[in-house]
């Protein structure tokens, strides 16, 4: 079968739509029509959002990120044809593309165009589970009587709304599973629509290293090597028995993954269950100054995102990935909930303090808000604590001034540790 994305209607040629005549947006495939799982993932958002915004950037590379001592958070693809990628350091990032224009972004005006798109999304299906700003799952079964198309033009139609309306590109992974979606979405980026179907799954998967598989990082990837696992199909070939000997647990699910077997229901509420940011770095860091440097901003972005939801936490989670891969997790509850960034950032580096000092090397660092509550119930502090609501009041003011006039309408004094370099 032959989808125009371009009119979302379905063409009986294979050179150009037979309705409208569009000749570069089409997809075909055997199964297109009856899948009904996508994820969909805006493309390089922040930077997008930043280009759209200032035509005057068009064409140039821009990076989204920290200081020379912070990492990348996005960069756009003309920054990534000279080799600069997310979770890079920024020091790394200049040194690729001297050139660069670099930006510190804008949270607050990021969640406000994630929120928009995730409401189209939901026009389409009810179950709609997001990732994060800019990323989700949809299940669209039974949706075809509602909107009179199958999910696969339902899915064209928004992508083309999407374009049209917020002057952003997303691409579209389809498939039978949430593993096997969100892997065809970046399979042809930007503005892809990419189909995986149930008859082509194994051998799709097959030759792909494992470093593709949901989890699994290049330390992983360097740690499943030793074992003689380089490809899917070793994986899947070892058998799930040998997995389980070696590799516990994580070989169970290395192996369904292999054999394309993922039970995970799209979930709305998945995002209230937890709210998370994390960065993987190129180096392992021991320097605690750095570490909290990059913390900082993950914990202003997991505040943005609880202050669109207008939720409030009453447990942290402080995660580090060390160099030998091993997972810490550390975790504690806050007197009272809390949507506040400088909270969150206290306790995380509170959690943060005591794992440097025994001198261990980390490659990873996250940070999770759970344990969810209304946001007007967070942060009212008593009389003995009467520096809270100041706090709260002065971050309500930050994320009004951010969103009406830009992130660089009020720096606060962590953020201006990473500005000492200038913009491009």
């Amino acid at each position: 079968m032959i989808l125009c994305r371009a009119c979302a209607a379905w063409s009986d040629r294979a050179a150009k739509c037979s309705v409208c005549g569009e000749a570069d947006r089409l997809a075909a495939h055997d199964e297109i029509g009856v899948l009904t799982i996508a994820h969909i993932d805006c493309d390089t958002f922040y930077a997008a959002i930043e280009k759209r915004d200032d035509p005057s950037l068009e064409g140039k590379p821009v990076i989204i990120g920290g200081g020379k001592r912070g990492v990348v958070s996005t960069a756009c693809y003309v920054a990534r044809a000279y080799g600069v990628r997310s979770a890079m350091p920024m020091f790394k990032a200049l040194k690729l593309c001297p050139d660069a224009i670099v930006l510190h972004g804008g949270m607050a005006k990021y969640v406000e165009e994630g929120r928009i798109i995730r409401t189209m999304m939901q026009e389409l299906t009810p179950l709609v589970e997001p990732l994060s700003i800019d990323e989700a799952f949809l299940d669209l079964s039974g949706t075809e009587r509602l909107h009179g198309a199958s999910p696969a033009q339902s899915l064209a139609r928004l992508q083309a709304r999407i374009e049209d309306e917020r002057g952003l590109t997303v691409s579209v992974g389809l498939s039978f599973n949430k593993f096997l979606a969100k892997t065809a979405s970046d399979l042809d980026k930007p503005r892809g629509f990419s189909v995986i179907g149930r008859a082509e799954a194994l051998d799709f998967l097959s030759p792909r290293s494992v470093s593709t598989l949901p989890g699994v990082g290049p330390a992983g990837a360097a740690a499943l090597e030793k074992h003689g696992y380089r490809r899917i199909g070793d994986l899947r070939a070892a058998g799930e028995a040998a997995l389980m000997r070696a590799l516990g647990d994580w070989g169970r699910r290395l192996y369904r993954l292999s054999i394309a077997d993922d039970t995970r229901r799209v979930d709305p509420e998945g995002e209230r269950k937890s709210i998370s940011s994390e960065t993987t770095f190129f180096e392992d860091i021991r320097d605690l100054d750095t570490l909290e440097n990059i913390l900082w901003p993950l914990c202003e972005k997991v505040s943005a995102r609880a202050r669109a939801a207008d939720i409030a936490a009453r447990t942290l989670t402080l995660k580090l990935r060390c160099s030998s891969f091993r997972t810490i997790t550390r975790r504690m509850q806050f007197p009272d909930a809390t949507l506040l960034a400088h909270r969150v950032f206290e306790a995380a580096r509170g959690l943060l303090a005591p794992e440097v000092d025994g001198g261990k090397a980390f490659r990873l660092i996250g940070v999770g808000l759970s344990d969810f509550a209304p946001a007007e119930q967070a942060d009212k502090g008593d009389l003995l604590d009467q520096r809270t609501p100041k706090i709260a009041a002065a971050e309500t003011a930050v994320a009004k001034a951010r969103a009406r006039f830009g992130v660089d309408a009020v720096v606060t004094g962590r953020a201006l540790k990473g500005k000492d370099e200038p913009r491009g």
